[in-house]
């Protein structure tokens, strides 16, 4: 049973580190935007960047909202969109740097939210070789679409150890009018909600070292987590992506041209067409590749620079309670609060600081209920890494809509969340269940000032 509110406020009062921290307002320590909330939220620049990398910073911002266009086009820059796709712009997926939305009707296109597509291989899943590794569900006039997705909800119905009811929404997807023949019985399905888009340089940054230092893959400390580093096919660290499958921000933002934009690059020389689709492989494209160096460049570099948002209450005595029963209930486990960025990044601005993200980047176990059954690299099938939580307040304001949270999308708010956790996050989903009304308000109003 969790401990109640009265503990976690003694804990505060005796000078506990739940307190308030030197620098936790700033999330992103130097680089911490302190000028622009609300729905711009997560739109400025990392605040310390050198004049030479603000002006990169700005002109990437304009590759990624600007729309890609059919090939050939006088558009030389901008063509070679598709022949299949996910998005015309980085901002279809990421509008003002947010997170990925559901659709109403549950019918695709979707927005902000793929689908991987895999088959099983004879040492893992592998990509379908009809359909690739991704379902593009949007096309060019004259090219398929590779099928419509359908979401379909189940209600789950359960409640508060005080009597509160509360309903979960499961989600099932299925593929409709495929354009490039059957489907085959033994496809794998997983989603993949667009995350939002503030301090990817900051993780980038993050040593290594500090990523073993935090794993327990054998609960050698007996907490009941087990954290694991992702290690990919090549032997390098894994670090984005929902199960950390790609090693750093440049290659996440190619592999975003490649697959949800159908645009190739000198870092990602094939986009997701296969042999099977000659409407695709036939198709003109903008040239060898598609992506000329210093647009993807400055796409990188814009994407490692947008800055995590100030604190707005991190001194509230309610915050501060919740950020207590954060702890308590053993949240920071996985979700680990803070780390020092190292010192040979990149980008200069990102070296040296101190973050507080929230997150451990490693994998866990998150139970079967939000398993997907399809390993990736290390990971298993309900092996999932750690998502950050800074940002997490103002993301319903950036949208302009409520936002959706967990991989898929399914939670409709951040409680939702927490009560989906399974597997090593079992028992502080637990815990939480026992919580008071007033507990819980507490620890959702700390969430919400991350």
């Amino acid at each position: 049973m969790a401990l109640p509110l009265l503990f976690a406020s003694l804990l505060f009062a005796c000078g506990d580190p739940s307190g308030i921290e030197e620098g936790e307002w700033l999330p992103g320590g130097e680089t911490t935007n302190t000028l622009l909330l609300g729905a711009n939220a997560f739109l400025r620049p990392a605040a310390n960047l050198s004049d030479e990398d603000e002006t990169a910073f700005y002109s990437g911002n304009s590759f990624f909202n600007q729309a890609w266009v059919e090939a050939p086009a006088s558009t030389e820059n901008r063509d070679g969109l598709g022949p299949v796709f996910n998005a015309r712009s980085c901002s279809g997926c990421h509008f003002r740097d947010g997170k990925g939305l559901m659709v109403e009707d549950g019918q695709g296109p979707l927005v902000g939210l793929l689908i991987r597509l895999s088959v099983p291989g004879e040492h893992g899943p592998i990509p379908d070789p009809v359909y690739g590794s991704q379902l593009q569900d949007q096309a060019l006039p004259d090219v398929p679409v590779e099928a419509i997705p359908r979401i379909e909800l189940t209600e789950i119905n359960g409640s508060f150890a005080d009597g509160t009811p509360y309903t979960l929404l499961s989600p099932t997807y299925t593929l409709e009018q495929p354009g490039y023949g059957p489907l085959p019985d033994d496809l794998m399905i997983s989603p993949r909600l667009a995350p939002h888009m503030i301090g990817l340089g900051l993780l980038d940054a993050i040593p290594e070292s500090r990523l073993h230092e935090l794993a327990d893959p054998d609960d050698s400390d007996g907490d009941g987590i087990s954290g694991r580093v992702q290690i990919l096919d090549d032997g390098r660290v894994g670090r984005f992506g929902w199960k950390a499958d790609s090693p750093n921000v440049a290659e996440q933002s190619a592999a975003a041209f490649a697959g949800d934009l159908g645009l190739t690059s000198s870092l990602q020389l094939t986009d997701d067409c296969t042999s099977e689709q000659p409407e695709c492989t036939e198709h003109p494209n903008g040239g060898d590749p598609e992506v000329e160096d210093k647009l993807l460049d400055r796409t990188i570099l814009y994407s490692q620079a947008v800055a995590p948002p100030v604190r707005r209450n991190a001194e509230d005595p309610t915050v501060l309670e919740g950020k207590a029963l954060f702890g308590v209930l053993g949240c920071d486990g996985c979700h680990t609060p803070s780390h020092t960025t190292g010192d040979d990044y990149d980008l200069d601005a990102m070296e040296g600081q101190l973050i507080w993200p929230y997150t451990d980047l490693l994998l866990h176990d998150m139970g079967p209920g939000l398993a997907d059954d399809r390993p990736l690299a290390s990971a298993d099938g309900q092996e999932w890494k750690t998502p950050p939580l800074w940002g997490l307040g103002l993301v319903d304001e950036v949208a302009g809509e409520p936002g959706h949270f967990l991989h898929d999308g399914r939670a409709r708010s951040l409680e939702e969340a927490i009560l989906w956790h399974g597997g090593e996050a079992e028992a502080a989903q637990e815990s939480y269940l026992e919580l008071s009304e007033t507990e819980r308000h507490a620890l959702l109003t700390f969430l919400e000032d991350l």
